[in-house]
């Protein structure tokens, strides 16, 4: 009687801690969503709307030296 007591408590452990998690998952309030304007917002690059050297000498013969 005692070897299966001794056998059936992991398992035993598990159940309630698989339990108590399960618990906690159901019954827990849901996270609020980020709001879409938050403090994080999107960085604009300075000078992106500016053509690149390879883009500003494309059709244009430049001497290298």
């Amino acid at each position: 009687m005692i070897i299966v007591a001794v056998l059936l408590m992991p398992m035993l452990g598990l159940l309630l801690y698989g339990m108590d998690r399960l618990e906690e998952r159901l019954f827990d309030k849901p996270q609020d969503a980020r709001p879409a304007h938050g403090r994080h917002r999107l960085r604009l690059i300075h000078g992106a709307s500016e053509p690149s050297a390879d883009q500003r000498t494309a059709g244009r013969h430049v001497d290298a030296a």
